[in-house]
C-alpha cells in the first residue's frame, strides 16, 4: 500500500488513516458506459475496497470515442460492457475487489442490487433509472452522487439523504421527452472526464467522512462555450417531497406483473426485460437460429441477425431487439424466437 498509494498518501485529506478507510469500503457504480468507465477507474485506482460495476449493455463501436476502458476487441467480440471493464481492472489494481454484474436494474432487483454499499454513483443516462436509484438511496440512507452529460454539457450533485435535498426535491418528475442523450445529441470526449472526475471528488469525501468540503451545489458546465453555473442547493429540500419528505418510494414500487419493454432513445432498439429471470441455453439457441440466419456467440450473449432486424439474446431472458423502436413489434419477435 505504502508504494501503491503513496502520492494519493501525501494529499493531506487521505492520508495513511484515509487510505485504510477507503479499502474498507464498497462502491456501487450503476453504468459502464461514459461516465461509468471513468468513475470505476478512480475508484479502483484510489483504492477502494470492493467496487460493484452494474450495467446491461455490451460494447459497441461507437462507444470507443468516449467510454475510455473499451478498445476495438471489446467490440468486435460484443462483450458485456462490466466483462470488458472487469478484464482491464483487475490488471490494474488487483486487490481491489471487482463484482461486473450484467443486470439491467429494475423496481424488482433494485434494492438487492444497490443497499449493499457505503456510496452509489450514477453512471447512467436514463432519468428513470436514476429516480429509481433515488427511491433506494433515500429509503435506505445510501448517499449517492448524481451526474449527467450530452453534447458539451453536464452536471452533478452529491445526494446525501435527509441531510440534502434527494433528487426529487430538485426535480419533482423525469422529463416527459425521457431528455436528451448522447445517441440523440451527441457528446464529446472531455465533458465525460470532467463531471464523472467531479462524481468522483465527491464520492471520495463522502467515503472519508470529509463534511467540511462537501459540495453544496448543482454544478453545470457548458465546455464549448467556455460556461460554469453554481446553483446552491442547500435549501431546496422540500417538506412536500414523496421520496424524502412522505417516505413514498413510487419509482421503486412500479413492480407489476407484465415484462418491461423500454425503447432505448436514439438507437432505434427496443429492450425487453422479463419479470422473472429465465435461463436461457445459449449454445441450444444458436443451434435452432443457425438455419434461420447469423449467429454470434460469446459466453455472455448471442446475436441473431434476421433481415433487418437483430435479437441481443442474454442469458437470463433479456433481449434486446434492434432495427425497430415499434414495442409491438419487438415483443412479437421475443415471442416468436424466445417464447412467450
Amino acid at each position: 500500500m505504502e508504494t501503491r498509494y503513496s502520492r494519493q498518501m501525501l494529499f493531506p485529506g487521505i492520508g495513511k488513516e484515509g487510505q485504510e478507510k477507503l479499502g474498507q469500503k464498497t462502491v456501487t457504480i450503476v453504468g459502464a458506459g461514459a461516465l461509468g468507465t471513468v468513475l470505476v477507474n478512480h475508484m479502483v485506482r484510489a483504492g477502494v475496497g470492493k467496487v460493484r460495476l452494474i450495467d446491461r449493455d455490451f460494447v459497441e463501436p461507437s462507444n470507443l470515442q468516449r467510454q475510455m476502458l473499451y478498445d476495438e476487441n471489446d467490440a468486435k467480440n460484443h462483450l458485456p460492457k462490466v466483462m470488458a471493464a472487469y478484464e482491464k481492472l483487475k490488471v490494474i489494481n488487483s486487490e481491489v475487489i471487482l463484482e461486473p454484474m450484467i443486470e439491467d436494474i429494475t423496481p424488482l432487483n433494485a434494492e438487492s442490487l444497490l443497499t449493499d454499499c457505503d456510496l452509489i454513483l450514477d453512471g447512467t443516462d436514463n432519468f428513470q433509472i436514476r429516480f429509481l436509484i433515488n427511491d433506494v438511496a433515500v429509503k435506505h440512507g445510501i448517499p449517492w452522487v448524481y451526474g449527467g452529460a450530452v453534447s458539451s454539457r453536464g452536471m452533478f450533485t452529491a445526494i446525501r439523504p435527509h441531510e440534502t435535498p434527494c433528487l426529487r426535491c430538485l426535480f419533482p418528475e423525469p422529463p416527459e421527452n425521457r431528455g436528451e442523450t448522447c445517441d440523440t445529441a451527441g457528446v464529446i470526449g472531455p465533458i465525460i472526464h470532467i463531471v464523472a472526475s467531479y462524481q468522483a471528488v465527491e464520492g471520495l469525501k463522502i467515503l472519508l467522512g470529509q463534511e467540511a468540503n462537501y459540495n453544496p451545489y448543482l454544478e453545470h458546465f457548458e465546455i464549448w462555450r467556455n460556461q460554469h453555473f453554481q446553483m446552491n442547493i442547500s435549501d431546496k429540500k422540500r417538506k412536500d417531497c414523496p421520496a424524502c419528505g412522505h417516505g413514498k418510494y413510487e419509482f421503486l414500487n412500479l413492480t407489476g406483473e407484465e415484462d418491461t419493454i423500454t425503447s432505448l432513445c436514439g438507437r432505434n432498439s427496443v429492450q425487453i426485460t422479463p419479470n422473472k429471470e429465465r435461463e436461457l441455453d445459449l449454445t441450444e439457441l444458436a443451434t435452432r437460429f443457425s438455419p434461420l440466419g447469423q449467429v454470434e456467440q460469446n459466453r455472455f450473449l448471442l446475436r441473431f441477425h434476421m433481415g433487418e432486424y437483430t435479437l441481443v439474446i442474454f442469458k437470463n431472458g433479456r433481449v434486446m431487439v434492434q432495427g425497430t423502436d415499434d414495442p409491438v413489434l419487438a415483443r412479437s419477435l421475443y415471442a416468436k424466437y424466445i417464447g412467450a
